[in-house]
């Protein structure tokens, strides 16, 4: 009688090798379709919103403490300025944020120090020194109009939409 050879148990290499290229397609797959480098641009411009909200909800805070008085360092009337303690350097050349080098150097709103009992820290912009942010120039303008509406803008944004809010 004639045995036949014993079959080897597991897999030959042109198995394990279609395993590996179907396992390496769906793992390009996935991280094309998360697009972390987005998802970084998404996640700092939804901190200059939070930033954005926080300042503006502490003027405000400010403002009905003081019995509707705006803060001591509030910029004029109708005159962006970066927010921070620096009292020169705060041109900020972003193309959503409008403020001119020689305009800025005796308009720099120090509004930190009135906010001291309303912000734990003075929000500075999620690049910080890569990008010109740092309590001397935070990334954050400060604009009151004559109506008295305050808007609070982020200077820097990763997308295509200025991160502001006024009330």
């Amino acid at each position: 009688m004639k045995t036949l050879p014993k079959k080897s148990a597991g897999f030959t290499l042109i198995e394990i090798l279609v395993a590996l290229t179907i396992v390496a397609i769906l793992a390009v797959s996935v991280f094309v379709a998360l697009n972390p480098a987005q998802r970084l641009k998404d996640a700092k411009d939804t901190r200059r919103a939070s930033d954005v909200d926080s300042i503006l909800t502490a003027i405000h805070q400010a403002v009905v403490d003081n019995k509707g008085s705006m803060p001591t360092n509030m910029p004029a009337e109708d005159t962006e300025t970066q927010l921070g303690s620096g009292a020169s350097g705060c041109a900020l050349s972003t193309t959503h944020c409008t403020i001119a080098a020689t305009a800025c150097s005796n308009l720099m709103a120090n509004v930190a120090i009135d906010l001291v009992p309303y912000l734990a820290s003075m929000p500075i912009d999620p690049v910080g020194s890569a990008g010109g942010a740092d309590a001397t120039k935070t990334g954050y303008s400060v604009k009151r109009d004559t109506n008295g509406i305050i808007t609070v803008k982020a200077c820097n944004t990763d997308g295509t939409v200025v991160v502001s809010a006024s009330r």
